[in-house]
């Protein structure tokens, strides 16, 4: 599902070149649930970046489903965004004046999709909040409105979900009941990639990638150091 190939971006700045990420290479399966762990400036959200295609490696290959990423044009790129990838922030990201089926609803209204309210409340359905459908960002608790994200996330059926800190602005529990509905999700083969600082957090994933200096130095996966 996603191939990637000595993997390199360098950014400038200040007339200085800044290598952010330094040839990386891994490959991730339909199903898996992966997590990418590392101190800051290890590479981790600019990884994040190019997966989720809102920037272009400087040298390299990223495959997703077959899709050669670095080959295609903005509209290309903006339809991978919007039909193949659903995103999750920390920070929810949720427009503040739309009701949470309106929040959901907004990446069918970019593509277009017929009866998009119908399939976003389906989705709202699938995290527990059709209930709160009516409901704006401002009138949820912190667990409902990364609920409503993650229904977003989901309303196009994409290929792969990348989820950035996740759990950062929630509490344990709340935090807690957010990672038990991604393990529901990956159990009906949902794709999950997220970035996570909190070792509980990555223990219950899959597979746990660690970066450090835009290098990849280890890839663990069921307890067994693969890199």
């Amino acid at each position: 599902m996603i191939e990637v190939e000595k993997l390199t971006k360098i950014y400038q700045m200040g007339g200085q070149q800044v290598p952010a990420l330094a040839g990386v290479d891994f490959r991730i399966e339909k199903g898996e649930f992966v997590a990418i762990m590392g101190p800051s400036g290890s590479g981790k959200s600019t990884l994040m970046n190019l997966l989720g295609c809102l920037d272009l490696p400087t040298s390299g290959i990223y495959r997703l489903e077959n899709l050669n990423i670095q080959d295609l044009n903005p509209n290309q790129l903006a339809d991978v965004r919007n039909h193949r990838i659903g995103f999750v922030f920390q920070s929810f990201n949720l427009l503040p004046r739309a009701s949470a089926l309106e929040n959901t609803e907004l990446p069918l209204l970019y593509g277009r999709v017929p009866k998009s309210k119908e399939i976003a409340l389906k989705a709202l359905e699938r995290v527990g909040l059709a209930h709160r459908a009516k409901h704006n960002p401002t009138e949820l608790s912190g667990g409902e409105r990364q609920r409503v994200a993650i229904a977003r996330a989901l309303v196009n059926r994409p290929a792969i979900i990348l989820a950035d800190e996740p759990t950062g602005n929630l509490d344990s529990a709340t935090g807690k009941e957010i990672m038990d509905l991604f393990q529901e999700l990956n159990q009906e083969s949902v794709t999950l990639i997220l970035v996570t600082h909190e070792q509980e957090v990555a223990q219950q994933t899959k597979r746990v990638i660690h970066m450090k200096d835009g290098k990849i130095i280890a890839d663990t996966s069921n307890g067994v150091e693969s890199c």
